[in-house]
């Protein structure tokens, strides 16, 4: 295989998309995580009735569901050997800067979500209001991230 031209490429792209897919499996694993202790933290504010920050993060679970699914079913930083679209070593770097970004936000979400989870565990429920705008702009960030890692996809694809 060594001698057929172009296989070296074709494989390191190969091995490129194996690593996107491997990294998408991995943020879905830590959003799931988070979107765990979120439910759990939900159900003892709403036990304790403190309704209005119960809908703030009951908000906060159902777009951290809609991120999970859009990177599940998000197309992967890859184009086959033989497709007409081919991206470029230089436009999967750009999607790993990408990741780069979405990795160190779900690590500051994974952080905000167990200090969160702590305080509503010992009872202190000062905070859960400015929790909740926290986890709120993080999703932001996260969801905007993500798009422009979408939309590098689709703009290789429509060349």
């Amino acid at each position: 295989m060594l001698f057929v031209p172009g296989f070296k490429g074709y494989k390191q792209k190969e091995m490129r998309r194996e690593a996107d897919k491997l990294i998408r499996d991995h943020f879905g694993r830590i959003l799931e995580k988070n979107r765990n202790y979120l439910r759990e933290i939900y159900g003892t504010l709403v036990t304790n009735h403190f309704d209005e920050a119960a809908g703030g993060l009951e908000r906060v679970v159902t777009r951290l569901d809609r991120i999970v699914a859009k990177i599940e079913h998000a197309s992967y930083g890859y184009s086959g050997f033989f497709d007409a679209v081919k991206i470029s070593e230089d436009d999967l770097d750009r999607m790993l800067g990408f990741d780069v970004k979405l990795l160190n936000e779900f690590r500051s979400m994974g952080d905000l979500v167990e200090a969160f989870k702590l305080e509503v565990d010992d009872r202190k429920f000062e905070k859960v209001l400015a929790h909740g705008n926290e986890l709120s702009k993080i999703l932001d960030r996260l969801e905007e991230t993500f798009e422009h890692r979408v939309d590098t996809i689709r703009g290789l694809e429509a060349r």
